[in-house]
């Protein structure tokens, strides 16, 4: 008996071991240290001249960048892993003509609770229209709010993403089924490991993308993040008639994109057919990072033509 419970309190003790092993920490400056100068002066600048807005939506506090004075708005939606400050590089090119609102989500679990929320900052800030920029998980929130508000919309870009399908969705079922039970700091090193194995060397070797999401990895995202966004991606939803709706489209995507991959791209060409498509070369999965000067033109053609 005495055996048993020293095995059991050992067993114990390894287990609040490896659940409580730390998560890296590192300085802003050590993390972005290869990245060129100007680069993380830009980022820097960002977050420091304007602290971040704040909407209450009950106990689910959001936090969203605001920049800008142009007449029309672009709000931006980021990917899985990533914040509002991501699109930092566009928000600077842009906001000349643009007022720019980059919202971060909270861990909510669906894309109902995602779009109420991004319709309150829209009602605080008194916007009745906008021009709606997402990527990855962000393009996929994109079409869902297309769907559900399609008033709101002026146009939308649909950046290195997919319609609902199949493969994205059973891939985040495991997420939301073995996640929970993986420790936070293993969590994390998976997105490191992921990042230098797959994201950093398609984006030809982006030292920006590889430290911005390391960052993730340091606090910015936690476990929780990584589950709730799983389950909204879980959500399916019928994909809506931009040409009904009067929505103009843009497609952009790579074509060595490692998290979408051809068939996927496909599958949203077909879905969305009249929408305009650049296609990037050799970009990954983060064009906007990494080739923020022919991203951002694409953009401001974009939004900008009649």
């Amino acid at each position: 008996m005495q055996t048993l419970v020293i095995t059991a309190l050992a067993l114990g003790l390894a287990l609040l071991g490896v659940y409580s092993f730390p998560i890296p920490k590192a300085t802003f400056r050590l993390i972005y240290s290869q990245v060129p100068e100007n680069v993380v002066a830009g980022l820097s600048s960002l977050r420091r001249r304007n602290p971040l807005k704040r909407f209450q939506a009950g106990r689910i506090t959001w936090r969203y960048h605001d920049e800008g004075a142009g007449g029309e708005v672009i709000l931006f939606l980021h990917g899985m892993g990533g914040s509002g400050d991501i699109w930092f590089q566009q928000i600077e090119a842009l906001k000349d003509r643009f007022r720019c609102i980059a919202v971060t989500y909270p861990p909510l679990p669906t894309l109902d609770t995602l779009r109420s929320g991004i319709l309150g900052i829209l009602e605080q800030e008194k916007f009745s229209r906008v021009n709606v920029v997402g990527s990855s998980m962000g393009g996929y929130l994109a079409q869902f709010l297309a769907g559900t508000d399609p008033a709101l919309i002026k146009k939308v870009v649909l950046g290195n993403t997919f319609p609902p399908n199949d493969l994205i969705s059973r891939r985040a079922r495991m997420g939301v089924r073995y996640l929970p039970w993986v420790p936070e700091w293993a969590i994390l090193a998976g997105v490191r490991r992921n990042t230098s194995r797959l994201l950093y060397p398609a984006s030809g070797n982006s030292e920006l993308v590889n430290a911005y999401l390391y960052e993730q990895t340091c606090g910015a995202m936690r476990k929780q993040d990584f589950i709730a966004r799983c389950a909204c991606l879980c959500q399916s939803f019928r994909p809506p008639n931009l040409d009904a709706l009067g929505i103009p489209a843009l497609i952009i995507a790579s074509d060595n994109d490692p998290m979408v991959e051809p068939g996927v791209q496909a599958l949203l060409k077909r879905t969305y057919p009249s929408a305009a498509v650049k296609i990037f070369a050799d970009a990954g999965h983060f064009p906007y990072l990494n080739r923020p000067e022919e991203y951002n033109q694409a953009l401001a053609h974009f939004l900008t033509t009649l």
